[in-house]
């Protein structure tokens, strides 16, 4: 292995991983405030002038995806259904050319009414966060009634062909660790397709606490009771989540087990947070600047050195287990998922 970051080709890091999938954060802002991941107060959010504009998060795609081998392109947030240029910026990118595979996270709400546009601009399908069905526990949690808009943006996704519509969900202890058999009956009556996440250290409050955290073999044995599970034959690859066929199949659900059963072995992601700062890892501690390159007249070639630089320096792992772990600063609102 060279000991030194390759001049030219893909985003390679020490150890031989290949980041193909890029999540870039379009804004910190969000219209809920659940209480894993912000104040009730919000954040401090970011100054305009610190935002990447839309021609600038454009063009930081492009060169990703033709100089660094990058094939998928996922938009986070905070909620990034609230950037204003979100629709140009998914027409901008899936005119590139080779065409990257264009996803969206989101809470879901306002999906309904932008579902149809998102698609026709190139948007190929959507993850939404769902943590339980009950709307006053939903309250509880988000600190906003909002459950029935995110059951519309569900539905409005698929009827755009936004699909397989994914949902996210995080279960906590004592709060909402019963609903994982309720939530696989709804994906399943509904045809989406179910992901729970264990609950990361990424909270703005740094509250996070391990004993409160559901682990991925307390979920699948909540699930086992209640249905069929078989080991997914699909070959997992880089993906982060454990599949299961539920009574045989197709329809699946995943366990996303980023703090029991790491993954980082195959990981394939590289992030560009709102601000324009490449982080090689969810849970880095470090970020690599290339607003400020962009601002001062970098061209393309200079971009992407600067970005296979960063990402050569990659940790081998987030290193959640080890004594010395230190949580991000910022929290995930901040970061992107």
């Amino acid at each position: 292995m060279t000991v030194a970051p390759p001049t030219d080709g893909v985003l390679v890091d020490r150890y031989g991983r290949v980041a193909r999938d890029l999540r870039v954060s379009l804004t910190d802002k969000c219209n809920l405030r659940c209480t894993y991941c912000m104040p009730a107060e919000g954040l401090p959010w970011l100054a305009g002038p610190e935002l990447l504009d839309d021609d600038e998060i454009v063009r930081l795609i492009r060169v990703a995806v033709h100089q660094l081998g990058v094939t998928e392109v996922r938009f986070t947030g905070g909620e990034p259904l609230i950037r204003p240029g979100l629709v140009g910026i998914v027409s901008a990118v899936a005119a590139l050319q080779p065409r990257p595979r264009i996803s969206l996270t989101t809470n879901g709400i306002g999906l309904d009414r932008l579902a149809p546009t998102l698609r026709t601009a190139g948007l190929d399908r959507v993850n939404v966060s769902l943590d339980t069905l009950d709307a006053e526990r939903f309250t509880r949690l988000t600190r906003r009634p909002r459950l029935a808009d995110v059951l519309a943006g569900l539905a409005g996704a698929a009827a755009a062909g936004l699909t397989p519509v994914k949902i996210n969900s995080v279960l906590m202890r004592g709060v909402n660790d019963d609903e994982a058999p309720a939530l696989l009956r709804f994906a399943l009556a509904h045809g989406y397709e179910l992901r729970f996440i264990e609950q990361m250290p990424l909270d703005a409050q740094h509250g996070w606490d391990r004993t409160t955290m559901v682990t991925a073999d307390e979920i699948l044995a909540a699930l086992r009771a209640g249905f069929d599970l078989r080991p997914d034959p699909v070959e997992r690859g880089a993906a982060p989540a454990e599949t299961w066929l539920v009574g045989g199949g197709p329809a699946r659900v995943g366990v996303i087990a980023s703090v029991t059963r790491p993954f980082c072995g195959d990981c394939d992601r590289t992030r560009l947070t709102a601000d324009g700062q490449v982080r090689a890892c969810l849970f880095a501690t470090e970020e690599s600047d290339l607003r400020g390159a962009l601002r001062a007249g970098a061209d393309d070639a200079e971009l992407a050195r600067r970005w296979r630089t960063a990402m050569w320096g990659k940790r081998a792992g987030h290193g959640i287990d080890d004594p010395t772990f230190l949580q991000p600063v910022r929290p995930m609102s901040a970061i992107g998922g």
